[in-house]
């Protein structure tokens, strides 16, 4: 098996699960490399496999890329044939787009929401989080009758992933059509199989652990 991936914590990692879901969800074999995200020891341990000293990395041969984005347009190029993206220019295009926008932005969320899978839990919802759940929301709803964002699963649904878990646990209320893309999202077959990982773990994080218990 040539191609490793090297992820963090499961029930934590946001960054991890993008290209993660991408690999399973198309039947890419690789081999999952985790690494404990507990602070103590944690750049040196990283540095072991990235210069960045972040996750997720992935390594094939010789070559190491280390930035979620840039993994998942690998994998395109060279595992799927261009099939991780829309058939189409223009869905491209609008796909491309709206990774982009969630790849750099939704600040408010990603502080006061930290992925945590394990938990139920109620956070304080300010208006800069209201206005990024509503953005969410809005390219949610506009999904593809198929579902998915496009018209069949795409990096695009690989980034919004970790949303999808993060609305879960803190109870986040989304409108009828938004509300049925989470669900196709989070019944995907792959994304059960992260669950089922992320709930094997016994690590704490005490920085994603935010919010109070439900």
């Amino acid at each position: 098996m040539n191609v490793k991936l090297v992820i963090g914590n499961q029930n934590y990692s946001t960054w991890s699960l993008r290209p993660w879901l991408l690999l399973k969800a198309f039947n890419v074999h690789f081999e999952e490399v985790k690494v404990s995200l507990a602070e103590e020891g944690l750049r040196e341990r990283l540095l072991e496999h990235s210069p960045t000293a972040k996750v997720p990395v992935l390594i094939e041969r010789d070559l190491h890329i280390w930035d979620s984005l840039a993994i998942c347009e690998y994998v395109n190029d060279v595992h799927l044939e261009g099939k991780g993206w829309p058939h189409t220019a223009k869905d491209r295009a609008k796909a491309r787009a709206v990774t982009c926008e969630m790849h750099s932005g939704f600040v408010a969320v990603r502080g006061a929401m930290p992925m945590n899978i394990r938990a139920k839990r109620k956070v304080n919802i300010t208006p800069a989080v209201a206005q990024d759940i509503a953005r969410i929301e809005a390219i949610w709803a506009d999904h593809h009758r198929s579902g998915w964002l496009f018209e069949s699963f795409s990096i695009a649904d690989c980034f919004f992933a970790p949303v999808a878990f993060r609305f879960q646990t803190y109870g986040v209320e989304l409108n009828e059509a938004a509300s049925q893309y989470q669900h196709k999202l989070l019944a995907h077959p792959a994304m059960a199989l992260w669950v089922e990982a992320a709930l094997a773990e016994d690590g704490i994080l005490p920085v994603d652990e935010a919010g109070e218990p439900v």
